[in-house]
């Protein structure tokens, strides 16, 4: 029997079953907006008494809870109800997402916040794990870093594609995957080899449309040998992405090796239909002026992200975002 038609049968069953547990999945969401709404009509009937709503749904828990279990529980019945106020349209609802994920959009009162989370849910088939790591790294707030809110949503929205590597690339980058003890140095290929072997969450941190190509890319110049730490492919940007780790603060050295890089894989990789190669220092720490003077003014191939190995808090990003504003309108008015 030809083993590709085993697998071909194989994937077929896969298939079904991933889809009837999809299928029950979103029964299940709609029930839990159906119960929501049921709950809110209640509610309104009792408007004139304030507490009115809570003593609905906790008498409501104690007579469906022991039937039918901890599902229907007083916390749960309130999630129902804000469920339904928060999507009050039903054909609205994503039958990508389960009712893990959902719960986790309504603790996001930012509705341009909830908003991205949902869509880039969808477009990437994130997990709810995956989903709740994004959240909790503040990949949002991290976006708004370089872009502002409407673009950010736009490209969300699938309203546009990214067109700059800041739009795509952020700073900073979060490595909490790696499991890595917070010591004060690394060597660089330890870094490396943890990247590689947590690709996949690395490519979720590097963002939409980003495809691995090769680990320490060997190219010769004449007699002298170089190497790239990690090469990428971005299809949005139509664009190759050189990664060179530096667990030490970056220098001007550092910023012209990967320019030559750069340069190196436009003159001889790069396509004549594909836009100019993208660089990443991704480094431990860095000084942004030095970082800006090094490179010429209107530079758009050569970026630096700073990396970290846990998760900030959201008030440490939202700090950061308002200190980069500040910054940047400093910088224009003394221009």
């Amino acid at each position: 029997m030809p083993s590709s038609f085993v697998q071909d049968i194989k994937s077929i069953i896969g298939q079904a079953r991933a889809q009837a547990v999809r299928s029950v999945e979103f029964y299940r969401v709609k029930m839990y907006w159906k119960l929501g709404e049921r709950i809110f009509e209640e509610e309104q009937q009792g408007k004139e008494r304030a507490d009115y709503g809570a003593y609905l749904i906790r008498n409501l828990a104690d007579q469906l809870e022991p039937e039918f279990g901890s599902g229907f529980s007083y916390r749960q019945l309130n999630w129902c109800r804000q469920f339904y106020r928060t999507f009050p349209i039903v054909n609205a609802l994503r039958s990508q997402l389960n009712w893990t994920q959902y719960r986790m959009l309504l603790q996001i009162e930012d509705s341009s916040k909830r908003e991205y989370y949902e869509l880039e849910a969808v477009k990437n088939g994130w997990t709810g794990r995956e989903m709740e790591r994004q959240i909790h790294s503040s990949l949002y707030e991290r976006l708004l870093l370089s872009n502002d809110k409407e673009a950010v949503l736009a490209v969300a929205r699938n309203e546009r594609i990214p067109e700059t590597p800041l739009e795509i690339v952020k700073d900073p980058m979060i490595l909490e995957f790696l499991g890595l003890e917070r010591k004060p140095h690394y060597y660089e290929k330890d870094l490396e080899s943890a990247l590689i072997e947590h690709l996949q969450q690395f490519l979720l941190e590097l963002g939409n449309g980003f495809s691995f190509v090769a680990r320490q890319k060997r190219f010769l110049i004449e007699d002298d040998e170089f190497f790239a730490d990690l090469v990428f492919y971005n299809r949005l940007l139509r664009c190759f992405v050189i990664v060179e780790i530096k667990t030490q603060k970056i220098t001007h050295q550092d910023i012209g090796q990967l320019q030559m890089y750069v340069n190196y894989y436009d003159r001889t990789e790069k396509l004549p239909d594909e836009t100019p190669t993208i660089g990443i220092l991704l480094c431990a720490s860095k000084n942004n002026e030095m970082v800006k003077l090094a490179l010429p003014k209107e530079n758009r191939t050569i970026l630096a992200s700073q990396y970290q190995l846990y998760l900030p808090s959201e008030s440490q990003l939202l700090a950061e975002l308002k200190r980069e504003l500040n910054n940047e309108e400093l910088g224009g008015i003394e221009g």
